[in-house]
């Protein structure tokens, strides 16, 4: 059913495609080994024109566990984009080499167009501050494994809510999910956009509140998914200076949560989440990142066909 697509927004799969891929990627987590030959001969090309650790890593160890091959940059000064080659070329001629594509960009919309012109599937990695799908498929194998359910959840997103776009892909995925609440919390200048209050969450009739302080909503939360304010999103660094410690999440916020919430947070963190907070049992951000590698495994098993 998935072979040969891309995805390129958390809302190009329905709900039980995503189901298919959840179901493949519980598997794997039981039994790695079993899948450990599910890709041979098969190679993954990384189109890194920005920077990452966690995602790129993420992919590679995936498509290594996998039995494929990865080949691809981190640089794009290092390559032919330095000359002036167009992402409809670069992505042309990457097909003639690779099975599939994971690519981050800056710019809002490039992987959609290298989408458009591609022979093989195309994984959005993150473009600009629009969307970031697959860690959207990270963040809900991981609210599903951990609270066994996707729906009738109250979720804190906290931090930098405006140019996040991790926390925009969640919220459009946790729109088709029945029952659940979002609680934004956000300084003023950092809140979601419009177009994400009115497009999805007002449009699908989804209960939501805007907060300043994390104090005044941790003890109703069952996730609290935390970002960390991004230097890189702004224009101004003084805004950003201003900003940047705004909300640290600590012990003594922390005594006041559920004893089953669950801390979630796409990383780096700098620090938005104290270092004491790691050994809590609520702290899943590092489980977060595991089941991160198995939901990339299964994504693109699925997408290839070999699984």
């Amino acid at each position: 059913m998935l072979k040969g697509k891309s995805l390129i927004d958390p809302m190009d799969f329905s709900k039980e495609e995503l189901e298919e891929i959840f179901a493949l990627a519980d598997k794997i987590i039981e039994n790695p080994r079993e899948y450990a030959h599910a890709a041979d001969g098969k190679i993954l090309a990384t189109l890194f024109y920005e920077p990452s650790t966690r995602t790129r890593f993420s992919f590679e160890a995936a498509m290594l566990r996998l039995g494929g091959k990865v080949i691809g940059f981190s640089e794009p000064n290092s390559t032919s984009v330095s000359k002036g080659e167009t992402i409809a070329d670069t992505i042309r001629i990457v097909s003639c080499y690779a099975d599939i594509v994971a690519m981050r960009h800056p710019k809002e919309g490039a992987p959609k167009i290298a989408s458009m012109y591609s022979e093989i599937p195309v994984i959005n990695a993150g473009d600009g501050g629009h969307q970031h799908p697959t860690q959207t498929l990270t963040d809900l194998l991981t609210i599903s494994k951990i609270k066994g359910k996707l729906s009738n959840l109250t979720i804190g997103m906290c931090g930098d809510l405006k140019f996040g776009r991790t926390v925009h892909s969640l919220i459009k995925a946790l729109s088709r999910y029945e029952n659940n609440k979002i609680i934004l919390i956000s300084p003023d200048e950092l809140k979601v956009p419009d177009y994400i209050k009115k497009g999805i969450l007002d449009k699908n009739n989804i209960e939501y509140e805007e907060v300043k302080r994390i104090e005044d909503v941790i003890e109703s939360l069952d996730v609290l998914y935390m970002t960390r304010v991004q230097k890189e999103r702004f224009f101004n660094e003084e805004d950003y200076i201003r900003l940047k410690d705004s909300y640290i999440l600590d012990k003594n916020k922390l005594s006041k949560a559920k004893d089953d919430m669950i801390i979630l947070h796409p990383l780096p963190r700098v620090n938005e989440i104290s270092y004491d907070i790691d050994s809590d049992k609520r702290a899943c951000y590092f489980k977060q990142a595991k089941f991160g590698m198995y939901v990339r495994m299964a994504l693109m098993a699925k997408l290839m066909g070999v699984l």
